[in-house]
């Protein structure tokens, strides 16, 4: 699979959708995609750290193959959202809820566009702690799916108060916006080889991401800032202890996941009620961009839940 067209204005690709731009109500500049056709709903997708808009248009055309529009936005401080760094490789926000502003520019460009009702939430990774809270704060949704959702971030118990102390010394010090220490390499799909990803087992998605980064830098993204890892934590640590909202749910997580904490998944499962989960074996962190047969199956289920809850 080769690199997709990359736009910045407002025309129409199969695999880009229609790109828009919006301000939130703090003045950060958001771009979003729109796949308007589909006639039994919009899937609204909540994307994971350090993704963009490009990366989905696979997955809206899985959806528009089994007849859900969809809709996507780069979260700020990433794809071509303003970045609100002077250093624009390092992932950063102020506060996680400053995410709920966008997911509000989302649906109101949804809502504008007439896209099909019901809505129904996908998120992905980061996407997952997002989409959560939005439930909780009342998205109105019949069902949501989620794939690998970041509900705690995955490090080990050594290291789990090492980057409590960091992030927080690094806030009071005034330098939050500082790239968290051993936190990775800056753009990890530039940087990492295809053996040893951990991300996708599927070469050609693999290198569909490889080809859309190298051929468009501007959409790429690296390291946390220690804000950004302190905001997430604290988040994650929250959304734990929050009641779970009355919305059926069904969660995918495959058993090669090396991103984001299983245990929280299971255990968030576990305190939901009526929520479903399903083990994916073999499949890494993208499921929805894994091996042909993974991905079909991903889909085909995701599309029988969501036609389950019309």
């Amino acid at each position: 699979m080769g690199s997709t067209e990359f736009l910045t204005g407002t025309e129409f690709r199969p695999e880009i959708g229609r790109v828009l731009w919006a301000n939130a109500d703090d003045g950060v500049k958001l771009r979003l995609a729109l796949w308007p056709e589909g006639s039994k709903g919009t899937v609204l997708i909540f994307s994971g750290r350090t993704e963009y808009l490009e990366k989905y248009g696979p997955s809206a055309l899985e959806f528009a193959a089994r007849g859900y529009a969809s809709a996507t936005i780069d979260w700020r401080g990433q794809g071509l959202s303003d970045r609100l760094l002077p250093a624009p490789l390092v992932g950063h926000v102020e506060r996680f809820s400053d995410y709920q502003r966008d997911v509000a520019v989302l649906m109101q460009a949804v809502r504008d566009a007439q896209l099909p009702e019901p809505y129904y939430l996908f998120a992905h990774s980061m996407g997952g702690s997002i989409g959560l809270r939005a439930l909780v704060q009342g998205l109105n949704v019949p069902a949501a799916v989620f794939s690998a959702p970041m509900w705690d971030m995955l490090m080990s118990p050594m290291l789990r108060p090492l980057a409590w102390a960091a992030s927080s010394a690094a806030r009071i010090a005034g330098i939050g916006g500082a790239p968290m220490p051993s936190s990775g390499v800056d753009n990890y799909v530039l940087n990492t080889d295809f053996a040893i990803n951990t991300l996708t087992s599927d070469r050609d998605m693999w290198d569909f991401m490889v080809y859309t980064l190298r051929d468009h830098p501007a959409i790429g993204l690296g390291r946390p800032s220690c804000n950004w890892v302190y905001q997430a934590m604290r988040e994650c640590q929250t959304l734990a202890d929050l009641p779970k909202p009355d919305v059926p749910v069904w969660v995918s997580l495959g058993t090669e996941e090396a991103v984001v904490e299983p245990r929280a998944v299971h255990e968030g499962i576990r305190r939901w009620q009526g929520a479903k989960l399903t083990v994916v074996e073999g499949a890494r962190h993208e499921i929805a961009m894994e091996t042909p047969d993974l991905r079909r199956g991903f889909f085909d289920a995701a599309n029988a839940f969501l036609d389950a809850h019309p």
